[in-house]
């Protein structure tokens, strides 16, 4: 199997055409290297990444799940493999909507290392139907930052811009 137009770069002979059975079913190809430079988000991208559940106790699925949920990501992709260190043990590998450059993205991804012994990061990129990731307002990158913001005003004693409440007096 070859993608069309496959027959101007190459001297191919076709065999057959039209064989796939599912008209919206497409493949994807991935490069596969070493690290490279993180592409910039586009609005319409994926991020993939493998999770192991730390182990193998009731309701361990569920919390993964949670921490995407708490930050409004949502899974186009999730399969499930034995590890194969014991029975019971399993790694997730997930596609998610959305660059690691978006907050909403990088906090499932701090709280998901927070909850998982490994959590592997295989890259953002581009999605193939160029499709822009819809994303509630409640949880887009400004909103993430300006609740960082209002915490470190709390935590550092300065006024919040979120807030607009003065410092409290120094002592």
């Amino acid at each position: 199997m070859a993608p069309p137009g496959i027959t101007e770069h190459y001297h191919l002979d076709v065999v057959a055409t039209e064989i796939g059975n599912n008209r919206n079913a497409f493949t994807r190809f991935v490069l596969v290297g070493s690290r490279a430079e993180l592409p910039e988000p586009t609005g319409a991208d994926k991020t993939s990444m493998i999770i192991e559940l730390p182990d193998d106790d009731a309701g361990r699925l569920l919390e993964m799940l949670e921490q995407f949920a708490t930050s409004c990501v949502n899974l186009s992709l999730i399969e499930s493999r034995p590890i194969g260190d014991s029975l019971g043990r399993y790694r997730f590998v997930i596609d998610v909507e959305g660059h690691i450059l978006d907050e909403r993205v990088a906090d499932a991804l701090l709280d998901l290392k927070r909850f998982s012994p490994n959590v592997i990061f295989l890259g953002s990129y581009p999605r193939a139907d160029k499709l822009a990731t819809a994303v509630t307002p409640r949880y887009g990158n400004d909103v993430f930052v300006e609740t960082c913001d209002w915490l470190r005003a709390i935590t550092t004693n300065e006024p919040s811009a979120t807030t607009n409440e003065p410092s409290a007096p120094e002592r």
